[in-house]
């Protein structure tokens, strides 16, 4: 998926080998990761400041978790396209994102090629 502007993305996760996972799969679709948040502040803060065609946003992080983030991004930006990331399989807390507009979610243990998958499928219908 090469082109000449490729979609921006923030990817925010307290965990480091979870940001560079999902930098690995970014770069196998061929989108430009502009930003890194390690809590949830850091990734509203980056998402304002920047403006991502896309976040990555963990559910489970300090400061602010990942659904008070959520909110706050929606809030402000209404068309804003996030998938959420977890490690746990809380069914409950990934509905709650996706009923507050979360586009998606990702479970941190899926094989990389099924995050890619997911990831193109989502922003396919997205876009």
């Amino acid at each position: 998926m090469s082109q000449a502007n490729p979609p921006r993305v923030l990817i925010a996760d307290d965990e480091n080998h979870i940001r560079l996972l999902m930098k690995t799969a970014m770069a196998k679709i061929g989108f430009k990761v502009i930003g890194l948040a390690t809590d949830g502040q850091e990734a509203v803060d980056l998402y304002q400041k920047t403006r991502p065609d896309l976040l990555l946003l963990d559910i489970n992080m300090p400061v602010k978790t990942g659904e008070v983030a959520l909110k706050e991004i929606i809030g402000r930006n209404p068309e804003a396209k996030i998938i959420m990331l977890t490690s746990v399989a809380d069914t409950e807390t990934v509905m709650e994102c996706i009923d507050e507009g979360a586009s998606n979610y990702i479970r941190k243990d899926t094989p990389i090629g099924e995050i890619v998958k997911i990831i193109r499928d989502t922003w396919g219908s997205l876009s």
